[in-house]
Order: C-alpha cells, then structure tokens, then sequence
C-alpha cells in the first residue's frame, strides 16, 4: 500500500482510490495499482508548463516511420483541428467542402490520438515496473510486462493503419460506378471465347455483390465468343462505400481502410485493366494456343445535370446510319445505329444494339464520355510525374498483366508476382473466391507501397 499512499497526493488520485474502495472485495490489487500510477503520471503532466504541452501534442507519434509519412500526419492532423476550430467558431457555416475534408482527415487524427494515449499508458505501465523491480514484486513486473506487449501489439497495428491513412487516394475508389470494356486481342475465335469468359466472370462479381450490370454494346462471333463488349457496372447506392467507420481497438472489421467491401466498382475492378493472357487446348486441337484479350476499366461519367463531366455538345458530332448484321426487321431498314465522335481527341463510340435511336445514343453519350475523361485522367497524371512504370508497370493496357494457364490450372499476375491454382473456380465464383476479389488484395497493396515509395521519394 505505500506506493498508493504515495501518489495519493494527488487529487485524482484520491478520487480514484475512493472509486476502487466502494467495488467488491474481489477487484483485483493490479487495477488500483495500474489506476495510482496512471493518476501520479496525469498530475506531473499538469504540473509541465504549457508550452512544452503544446509541442507534445502537436508532435507525430510515428517516429519509426519516415520523415515524409511523420511530416504529412503532422500537416494532416493540423488541418483537422484548423477545420474543427473554424466549423466551431461558425465562421464558415457549415461548409460542405469542409465537412468533406474534415471526413477524411478525421480518421488520421483518431488514430494519431489513439497511439499518443497508448504512449503515455505506457509511460505510466513503464514507471511502475521499475517500481515493482525495485521492490521485487515479481507478480507485479510480470503484469507490466504483459501489458507493455499488448500496447506494443496495439501500437505496431495502429500505426500501419496510420502509415495507409495518410497515403493519397483516389477519390474515384469510393463510391464512382465504372464502365468496363473488353476486346479479344490475338488468337481469333479462341481469343474471342476467352474475352467472353472474362466477361461472364465480371458479371459475376458485380452481381455477387447485389450492383447493376448493363450491357452496353456487344459484338459476338459465331461461336458465341466476343471481339468487343463494353458494360456499366452501377452500386445504385449498396456495396460500395466510402472509408470511415471508427477506429476502436477491437473492431479491425469495422476500421480496415482497404477492405474491399468499402469499394465502389472503379476501385474493386480498376486493377483489372491490360492484356490478359491466355494458354490453353481449344476443343478441336491437342496443341496449346496462345491468346489474349484486353480489358479497360474506366471511371463512369457523372451524368447528372449540369455535372462537370458532362461533354460540350460543341466538341461532338452525331452520326446516324443502319444498323449492320443479324437482328430482324428493322436491321439496314432504320437509322437507330448511333456514331459520337469526339472532335478534338479523334475518339469513337457507335452503338446499334437497341432498335431505339434514342436508347443507342445516351448508351454512346455515356461510353464516349468515360473515354474521353478517362485519356484526359491519364494526361494528367503523366503531367503530374504519377505514371508508374515500376512495382505496378507501366500502366499501359497494352502490358500483359495476367496469364491463365489452363494445362497447369494456375493463374499468374505478372504485376504483383502471385499466383493462384483452381482456374474454374476463380471464373466460377463471383464471391471472394472469385477472379476479382481474388487479385485485388495483392495489387492494392502493391499500390499502397509504391505510393508510399514516391512519398519518401519527394523527401
């Protein structure tokens, strides 16, 4: 009892022992010893002077960390309490750019909260153990020790969510719906076949997770295979979500930041771009082919009124013609095939699928227009220095990314160097055993590392 009575000094001390007396006989000697300690280090704390308060708590906690990840959780967290001082004050209102600013600062600002609290309950377990070594109390040491490991654990976790927090992030991950192409590359029939399989795998995953999968144009072969296929993929407001959520200690679920249920379908399919590869026997030969098909996902346009992805009419022309092949009645008897051609970039979209002129044509206003955004995205980002032609490649959807070897049953990403066995199961499963949700883990990752590698670079 003398190391009670000698922090009992102070005042919340004494409040805390009262605490202690008035629980069961049971309450363990290790909590009231743990709750003198915390108290005893709480009061030195108000006896600092204030400007040596304010510089601890505006320091980083991740000092293991690079200088470029301290010194942007340092800024990020300063912007957050600029923004709360200011929407408390009411000197903005209640600014909607703000508030979503302040959302994605906040998360930082948790969890640097969060790992300062763990730093100074350490501080306090550490104090203490020196305590109980010095009067060897070894049942004492053994329980500090125990508890500076949990908080080590604790810490070690919080800060590589810290590390990813802090990474920039591509807004579009979140809730933006995506438009998805695919086009059968070298290989003939046996490269359309395969073009159709990935799209069918697509649909899966996009229907697995209860989105809209809309056709919106298709050419076919006549053995059922595709030479060029594109298709929306809308959330209509479920699956895909935004980052947040709270950042307890023991709801990692709840809190992971890359968890693909937080994603909207660009973010979960984006990865999915390139040329795909593959090597398998086609039914009417013993020897193993070679083919391919290119898949392109692209952000889907805003179309809502007056949204700033919408084109200028100005910079379009809109051709109408017959449509073209099999399809019945109205095929080369109606204009209802639509041509959009983009003016100052030369790109095309034609749509015939629908008898209904009107119908091709918001189909081809649509698929133009997440084209067009989609090369002016890459524009800047090679403006911006932001192509990477290292850990993820060149980036290019010319870059073979992926290989399907059907004779060895495995699949391989050439991007993050992970293979899987089980073919039929990856195409087959729209789920997390699925093609998609299978590979995206792995290249998220590698994204989160190479940014984090042009981080430390600008340093």
């Amino acid at each position: 009892m003398r190391r009670i009575a000698a922090a009992s000094s102070s005042p919340s001390s004494t409040q805390l022992l009262r605490y202690f007396a008035g629980h069961e006989a049971s309450s363990s000697a290790w909590s009231i010893r743990r709750a003198a300690a915390a108290s005893a280090a709480a009061a030195r704390c108000l006896s600092t002077d204030a400007s040596a308060a304010a510089a601890s708590s505006s320091s980083s906690v991740i000092s293991a960390s690079s200088p470029a990840v301290v010194k942007r959780v340092e800024s990020m967290v300063s912007r957050h309490d600029e923004i709360v001082a200011m929407l408390n004050t009411g000197e903005h209102g209640t600014s909607a750019s703000l508030g979503k600013e302040l959302s994605r600062l906040a998360p930082v600002a948790n969890l640097d909260e969060r790992i300062k609290e763990l730093r100074t309950e350490k501080a306090s377990l550490m104090e203490l153990l020196t305590e109980a070594q010095s009067m060897d109390d070894a049942e004492m040491e053994e329980d500090c020790t125990s508890e500076m490991e949990r908080i080590d654990s604790q810490v070690a976790s919080l800060e590589s969510r810290l590390v990813y927090a802090v990474l920039p992030r591509d807004e579009d991950d979140l809730g933006t719906d995506a438009v998805l192409e695919v086009r059968a590359g070298t290989g003939g029939d046996e490269a359309a076949l395969f073009a159709a399989k990935l799209l069918a795998a697509y649909e899966k995953t996009a229907k697995d997770r209860g989105w809209k999968f809309e056709s919106l144009g298709k050419t076919l072969t006549d053995l059922g295979g595709i030479k060029e296929a594109a298709a929306s993929i809308n959330s209509r407001g479920g699956g895909g979500g935004g980052y947040g959520g709270s950042f307890g200690d023991g709801d990692d679920s709840a809190s992971d930041l890359d968890s693909l249920d937080k994603l909207g379908p660009y973010g979960l399919f984006k990865f999915e771009s390139g040329v795909h590869r593959v090597q398998r026997v086609p039914v009417n030969d013993v020897r193993i082919h070679t083919s391919a098909a290119s898949v392109a996902v692209l952000p889907a346009p805003d179309d809502s009124a007056g949204s700033r992805d919408a084109l200028p009419m100005s910079e379009l022309r809109i051709d109408t013609m017959r449509a073209s092949g099999a399809g019945g009645q109205h095929v080369n008897t109606t204009e209802s095939a639509i041509r959009i051609t983009h003016i100052p970039t030369g790109i095309t979209a034609s749509i015939q699928d629908e008898r209904s002129q009107h119908k091709n044509k918001a189909t081809a206003m649509k698929l133009i227009t997440a084209r067009v955004r989609d090369k002016q995205r890459e524009e800047e980002a090679r403006e911006r220095g932001d192509a990477k032609a290292n850990l993820m490649g060149g980036g290019d959807r010319s870059e073979r990314i992926r290989t399907y070897n059907f004779p060895q049953d495995r699949v391989t990403d050439h991007r993050c160097k992970h293979s899987e066995h089980g073919i039929s199961k990856l195409f087959d499963s729209g789920g997390e055993d699925g093609l998609v949700s299978t590979f995206a883990p792995y290249m998220r990752t590698m994204n989160r590392e190479e940014l984090l590698k042009e981080m430390e670079g600008e340093e």
